[in-house]
């Protein structure tokens, strides 16, 4: 298995068609271990939470999906924080 870390794209999304628009109730990046990037993908939209409409995970429009492997240093992977 390979582990796949799924964020959110937004920087150059317009506000009419920005899944990530509504910053509540959203997921904005997931760690995943699957065999594929698609079966990653599928995972991850399966947990999608408001921002489930669209299918954002599946496209590359709206996310980015790396591999994560064993090559660099230390350090935190991942940290998605919103606060109100």
């Amino acid at each position: 298995m390979k582990l796949w870390i799924l964020k959110a794209r937004d920087e150059d999304l317009t506000s009419d068609d920005n899944p990530w628009e509504q910053w509540y109730d959203t997921n904005f990046g997931l760690l995943i271990r699957a065999e594929s990037e698609d079966r990653a993908r599928e995972l991850a939209q399966a947990e999608a939470c408001d921002e489930k409409r669209g299918s954002p995970w599946l496209d590359a429009k709206y996310s980015t999906c790396y591999e994560l492997t064993n090559d660099g240093g230390e350090g935190v992977l991942l940290i998605d924080n919103r606060g109100a």
